[in-house]
C-alpha cells in the first residue's frame, strides 16, 4: 500500500500514528506529495477526486481517502482495538472533535497563505479560532476521563490536533486555563508514535 502524504498535515499524522500504534508501518510506503489548496498536486487526481491528502492507495481495492476512513480501515486490518464497540460513540465524537480543531486551525493557515494580506478576513480568522477554543474548553471540562482511558482513535485525533496547534499556532497559547488538557497532552506527546511523526 502507498500513503500519499505531507509530513506537516495533522490529518496525515493521524494516519501515521495509527500505523505506528498498530505496527503496520512496514506495510505502507510513504509517498510525499507537494500540494496546496490553490495548486493541488496532479498526481492526487487519480487517487482522490478532490485532490486532498491523505490518500491510501491499495493494490487490491479502491483508494481510501479522508483520514477517518483510512484510520478505521487500518485499525480493522490490525484487529480493531482503536474503535472499541463498548465506547464507539464516545470514540467517534472525540475523533470528530479533534478533526474539527484541525479543520479550523488549517483554515486559518490557508487564509494567511492563500490570500494577499490586504484581502484576509480577520473576523473570519478569529471566528475559526473561536471554534478551536470552544472545542478545547469542552475537552478540558468534559472529556478528561475518556482521554485518560485506554488508547483509542479519539485520543489520537485530539493528540494530533493539539500537536498541530503547537506547530502552527503556538503564539496563541492554547494551554492557558486548560491545565488538565495540557497535562494529558504532555504525556501523550511522548508516545513513540507521536515522537516518530512530529512535524519539523
Amino acid at each position: 500500500m502507498q500513503l500519499m502524504y505531507s509530513p506537516a498535515s495533522p490529518y496525515v499524522r493521524k494516519v501515521r500514528v495509527v500505523l505506528h500504534e498498530t505496527r503496520q508501518t512496514d506495510e505502507v510506503e510513504l509517498v510525499s506529495v507537494a500540494t496546496t489548496p490553490t495548486q493541488p498536486a496532479p498526481e492526487l487526481a487519480a487517487a482522490h477526486p478532490t485532490r486532498k491528502i491523505p490518500a491510501l492507495v491499495r493494490p487490491d481495492g479502491c483508494t481510501l481517502y479522508d483520514s477517518r476512513v483510512i484510520t478505521r480501515f487500518l485499525d480493522a486490518r490490525a484487529g480493531g482495538k482503536l474503535y472499541p464497540d463498548r465506547h464507539i460513540w464516545e470514540t467517534l465524537t472525540l475523533e470528530a472533535t479533534g478533526d474539527a480543531i484541525m479543520d479550523a486551525a488549517t483554515l486559518i493557515v490557508y487564509e494567511g497563505r492563500c490570500r494577499p494580506e490586504n484581502t484576509q478576513d480577520k473576523g473570519w480568522i478569529e471566528a475559526q479560532w473561536g471554534k478551536v477554543e470552544n472545542a478545547l474548553d469542552t475537552l478540558n471540562e468534559r472529556w478528561m476521563s475518556h482521554l485518560a482511558g485506554p488508547l483509542d482513535a479519539g485520543q489520537i485525533a485530539v493528540g494530533c490536533a493539539l500537536g498541530y496547534l503547537d506547530f502552527r499556532h503556538d503564539a496563541r497559547g492554547w494551554r492557558k486555563g486548560r491545565d488538565s488538557l495540557d497535562d494529558w497532552f504532555a504525556v501523550f506527546a511522548e508516545r513513540d508514535s507521536m515522537k516518530a511523526t512530529r512535524p519539523e
